[in-house]
């Protein structure tokens, strides 16, 4: 297995993870909150997203899905069109509302442009220096492994919420 299949099988299992997460749910049980300030599922599958879809245009010098295929004017959310959830506050968390389908289609589409990244990425590639805002500077290799970790995270949490409004709803 090259690099190139490894960070294809990493961000394939963020993608079960993510559909898993959303797949079947109510718009209200993808907003529901287990409590006041915390993250909903529409806001956490969102956030992911736009993170990687950010930062993987960013890496590969080419323009987000978000704007080039029209999903910012499809959520039609009340944020700069560059937002990605970054500080957001809980009245921004709560504004985050999307059916599952639109959440899903705007993920599928960032996957699938992440995987023809992927595809023609060589080891050597890996080192390439994408960020110089840090110390050190933050090359493919980190970035990619950084974005994986943010979307295994966010999604797991999506997964936890999805629990709690399941059991909530057996009461």
């Amino acid at each position: 297995m090259n690099s190139a299949e490894l960070l294809t099988d990493a961000f394939d299992r963020v993608r079960e993870a993510v559909h898993e997460a959303v797949e079947g749910l109510s718009d209200d049980e993808l907003t529901a909150r287990v409590d006041p300030d915390a993250n909903s599922i529409a806001w956490l599958v969102w956030h992911l997203t736009r993170i990687q879809d950010d930062h993987m245009a960013d890496a590969f010098d080419t323009e987000q899905v978000w704007t080039s295929d029209g999903f910012s004017g499809r959520f039609g959310l009340p944020f700069p069109e560059d937002a990605t959830g970054f500080g957001h506050s809980s009245a921004q968390v709560a504004a985050v509302r999307a059916p599952g389908e639109l959440l899903l289609a705007y993920y599928d589409a960032v996957h699938a442009r992440s995987l023809t990244h992927l595809a023609s990425l060589t080891d050597a590639d890996l080192d390439r220096v994408v960020d110089t805002r840090w110390t050190p500077h933050v090359t493919l290799g980190v970035r990619l492994i950084s974005v994986v970790a943010e979307d295994n995270q966010h999604a797991g949490q999506a997964a936890y919420v999805r629990g709690v409004v399941e059991r909530a709803a057996a009461g």
